[in-house]
């Protein structure tokens, strides 16, 4: 019996071995796209949540203290400063569209009451509001850093003061701002995932599948045209791939208010119109015509269903890194070149609608493109069934 377990472990081991490709796609790729993919993720989460170093701030400030004013200088701030009600009621508007970053609003004769007040009184002590928008990356960073001086000042002066104790809303970002931010660091992978799943789960059965049991074969040798067998195959995979994608996506958007909460998290899916749902779905049936006619090819290289699904699993790691890099390219670097790439213009485009930022043009193009990449590659899975050396290999 020992000697008959180690047969079958040296068999299958040597099968396993003498594929080169099987090893790669098995055993080296999955470890490789992981170093990469973490590295890469590690290079934009310090650029997508750290404001760059050499980016000076814009704020206001209202009755300010001159024995702060040496302290307030060290920070990277261009600081300007108030005097009327209606001007900061001006300027909150102003950070509330992301225009400036930060309202510093002090007491009156801030100094003299501070001095005055007695911890011991039990009253309010004197608060200092610090207004900023949290879905302005800049703007937040700044509100810590003065909320940190701040709070190094009071702890000298023995609490005497405080900041942000009011009952004013000091965060500026609007319902709209809040729902795009978290909705765009989100739903575009989660999407992207789901409709490769749903794709996986399809093409390869329907392809290598038939090309495992021979009936692929019996279609070949009809007068059927071979450009009809790969039209019809790739439309009918997609149209059910879509299907299976959207319900995991409305699954998972419609419990998203219960999963963050929405009171806490501010997330609304009201914020987005009818054209934005619109465009989303015109993105979403484009990619998945890509990725269908991606694993189709892959399926009609392979000899059955089962190496059909290990040779596409690592594209699994490929469309979640085209999916999160969107989060981490600024509005300005949005070439439009970007959008000629399939698979990351629809992730842009994706993280674009769900953020408010997207343009048209770019939509357009994102579609223009799937859908010749998808005329390509439905040509060249013509040519595969046009192979018999291919298509009937055993």
């Amino acid at each position: 019996m020992k000697n008959n377990v180690l047969t079958i472990i040296k068999k299958e081991l040597a099968r396993f071995f003498g594929d080169k490709r099987m090893v790669f796609v098995t055993v080296l790729m999955p470890g490789l796209m992981i170093y990469v993919i973490y590295c890469l993720m590690g290079d934009f989460m310090m650029d997508a949540f750290l404001p760059d170093e050499e980016y000076v701030g814009t704020a206001y400030v209202q009755n300010f203290p001159e024995e702060l004013a040496d302290s307030l200088k060290e920070i990277s701030v261009e600081w300007n400063y108030l005097g009327t009600e209606d001007a900061v009621e001006n300027v909150k508007t102003q950070i509330r569209e992301k225009e400036t970053d930060l309202l510093v609003i002090f007491p009156e004769n801030f100094t003299d009451i501070v001095s005055a007040y007695d911890v011991t009184s039990g009253e309010a002590a004197p608060n200092v509001e610090v207004y900023y928008n949290s879905t302005k990356t800049e703007s937040q960073q700044l509100a810590m850093n003065v909320s940190g001086l701040l709070d190094a000042y009071e702890a000298s002066m023995s609490n005497k003061f405080d900041v942000n104790a009011g009952e004013e809303i000091y965060d500026c970002a609007t319902e709209k701002d809040t729902t795009g931010q978290i909705l765009s660091m989100m739903m575009p992978m989660l999407l992207m995932i789901f409709l490769y799943s749903g794709c996986i789960s399809v093409a390869p059965e329907s392809i290598a599948g038939e090309k495992e049991r021979g009936t692929i074969a019996t279609m070949l040798v009809t007068p059927m045209k071979r450009s009809s067998l790969a039209v019809g195959k790739i439309l009918s995979l997609s149209i059910i791939a879509l299907m299976s994608g959207l319900s995991s996506f409305l699954g998972t958007f419609l419990s998203l208010p219960k999963l963050l909460g929405t009171g806490e998290t501010g997330i609304n899916a009201n914020v987005y119109t009818i054209s934005d749902y619109a465009l989303l779905l015109m993105i979403i049936f484009s990619t998945v015509l890509v990725m269908v006619g991606v694993i189709s090819l892959v399926s009609a290289l392979a000899k059955s269903t089962k190496e059909a699904g290990t040779m596409v699993s690592p594209l699994m790691i490929l469309i979640m890194l085209l999916s999160l890099a969107p989060m981490f390219i600024g509005e300005g670097t949005k070439s439009i070149f970007l959008f000629l790439i399939p698979l990351f213009n629809s992730a842009v485009c994706m993280n674009g609608i769900f953020s408010f930022t997207y343009e048209p043009m770019q939509v357009v193009v994102t579609i223009v493109m799937n859908l010749f990449f998808t005329g390509i590659m439905t040509y060249l899975l013509k040519k595969m069934f046009d192979s018999e050396k291919l298509m009937f290999a055993h």
